[in-house]
């Protein structure tokens, strides 16, 4: 699709297939090229949504919108994103209104992952991160909110991680910026509430792609793109606060609550994946951070 914004006369107009339940709902979707913002995006397509997706590379956002829209009469659009930057951000909603109308959904899905000890991360690669994974939501959710609350409506759902609640060894920088997307949730969604707005995370274990090359999931199983997608999907028909996914990973932080101090670490070590030891060779990750580190790997594959 072209990144050129449609006409108003295009708002509304392609009719979902039968069975579909989002019929004529727009929803936008942050680092929707590749993995998992552009399994969402499909997924949401196909169940009746007018779907922007954004990437930093808006060859690819455009390429899968094109794709995506032949299989769901042209229910999608391809736009660049760069969600380190508000005017771009802007931009990219501003462009989904004008090819679909009025905003109902924003997923924030962009997100970077770097993985190694603490104090071999560089200050440049942790503040990457942080940028990209925290000030990325909220320039989101900044931008969002105010269309949607004044139209009494409207729905934003954050891919974070099952890190916002647990903190892998070897991924220091990444675990603490999705706790900080957790807490700044839970927080919006207070200040929102009884206006029609919902605020969603999504905490997903480790997902199969770029993101997790390397990395190891422990004794929960590895996800695929899709199940984040269809999880996304029963949240939007069902707004609800938080979502853990595979759901036994949601008991992980319960149970360790309920434990006696000294039987913590224990449990944790037996649960939480030490990514320093599953990264027996860090050069598998290399052209992946090189990637994200530059710029070019805003996507969102993997949480824990």
């Amino acid at each position: 699709m072209t990144d050129e914004p449609a006409t108003p006369s295009a708002n509304r107009q392609a009719a979902p297939s039968a069975g579909s339940t989002l019929a004529g709902r727009v929803i936008a979707v942050t680092g929707a090229g590749r993995g998992i913002g552009r399994a969402v995006a499909e997924t949401l397509a196909r169940a009746g949504g007018l779907v922007a997706l954004g990437d930093l590379d808006g060859a690819a956002a455009r390429s899968a919108a094109d794709e995506i829209s032949r299989s769901t009469d042209g229910r999608a659009a391809g736009f660049a994103l760069d969600v380190t930057d508000a005017a771009s951000f802007e931009r990219f909603l501003d462009r989904a209104e004008q090819r679909f109308g009025p905003l109902d959904v924003l997923v924030n899905n962009a997100g970077i992952m770097w993985v190694g000890p603490f104090a071999d991360e560089t200050e440049q690669t942790a503040l990457r991160q942080f940028d990209v994974n925290v000030h990325g939501v909220l320039r989101g959710m900044k931008l969002a909110a105010p269309r949607m609350r004044a139209r009494g409506a409207g729905h934003i759902v954050n891919i974070a991680s099952a890190a916002s609640k647990l903190a892998p060894a070897g991924e220091a920088t990444y675990a603490a910026g999705k706790h900080a997307v957790h807490g700044y949730s839970t927080a919006v969604r207070a200040e929102l509430r009884g206006t029609g707005v919902h605020v969603s995370v999504v905490m997903p274990g480790v997902v199969d792609t770029e993101l997790a090359v390397g990395t190891s999931a422990g004794l929960i199983r590895r996800l695929a793109p899709q199940d984040v997608a269809d999880t996304v999907l029963s949240v939007v028909r069902r707004p609800r606060p938080e979502v853990s996914l595979p759901r036994q990973v949601g008991l992980v932080p319960l149970v360790s609550a309920l434990l006696p101090a000294r039987l913590r670490p224990w449990w944790q070590r037996m649960v939480v994946p030490d990514q320093l030891a599953a990264l027996k060779d860090p050069s598998v990750r290399a052209e992946y951070e090189r990637g994200a580190g530059a710029g070019a790997g805003a996507e969102e594959g993997t949480a824990r």
